[in-house]
């Protein structure tokens, strides 16, 4: 992974590059895609390419064919690597955070700025609320959400906003992946309770299943998990 400091904004610039197969299998004329992600370095933001964010944004460009032309939104997007990736691949994205998080928002558009996508919408949209901005988005395809089940008291107000989407979108998908930290928590009753099912994915399926990968040391020796939420009565596509 490429790292290029800027000190006089406190960003530091990460380089991710995705490949067609296994990086040490890739040949030379294979279909590859490199995508630049600035980091802020303060520790006050947090806004860092985590593991999960690899791992997801891994799965979209494995199925690159499925995003092309359609529209994705990503949810809790911070630095956007998998919904960056996703528009690379043709997607027509839209990036959010929280609107209580000016911050997290202008990081979105400052990704967005480093690999020449400046017409990404980038909206406000707080887990749990139904607000205008929610209501006026277009009709979705895909969701992206990584490592958005982080804190346990947020898992509900995630899944409320998820479902509102489904239901007003009963073909789409929502695409997450989640890093476990404790053996304690599960979100299956929260599915039950609003109608939603999820279905695993094996890492191995999308060459996820490493220690590197899009040539950093990323998601290393976290415990990453992938998985496809729908609603109960859609037929997965």
């Amino acid at each position: 992974m490429d790292i290029q400091e800027k000190d006089d904004c406190n960003v530091a610039l990460k380089l991710f590059r995705f490949e067609e197969k296994h990086e040490e299998d890739a040949t030379s004329d294979a279909p590859s895609l490199t995508v630049s992600v600035p980091e802020i370095l303060d520790p006050q933001y947090g806004m860092y390419v985590w593991p999960c964010a690899v791992v997801l944004a891994q799965y979209v460009w494995m199925h690159r064919d499925h995003v092309h032309g359609k529209t994705v939104l990503e949810l809790g997007a911070g630095v956007s690597l998998p919904g960056i990736v996703a528009a690379k691949c043709g997607a027509n994205l839209v990036l959010s955070d929280s609107a209580e998080l000016p911050h997290c928002l202008d990081n979105c558009r400052r990704t967005c700025e480093a690999n020449e996508l400046c017409s990404v919408p980038v909206v406000g949209i707080t887990w749990g609320r139904i607000a205008p901005e929610l209501l006026l988005l277009p009709p979705l395809d895909f969701i992206l959400g990584s490592d958005v089940f982080y804190e346990p008291k947020d898992f509900e107000d995630i899944l409320v906003t998820v479902s509102f989407l489904l239901r007003r979108n009963p073909e789409a998908q929502f695409w997450t992946a989640y890093q476990e930290r404790s053996s304690d928590w599960s979100i299956e009753a929260l599915l039950h309770k609003w109608n939603l099912t999820c279905t695993d994915v094996p890492l191995e399926n999308f060459h996820a299943d490493k220690q590197h990968l899009a040539s950093s040391a990323l998601p290393g020796t976290h415990t990453i998990q992938m998985m496809i939420v729908c609603l109960k009565d859609t037929t997965s596509r």
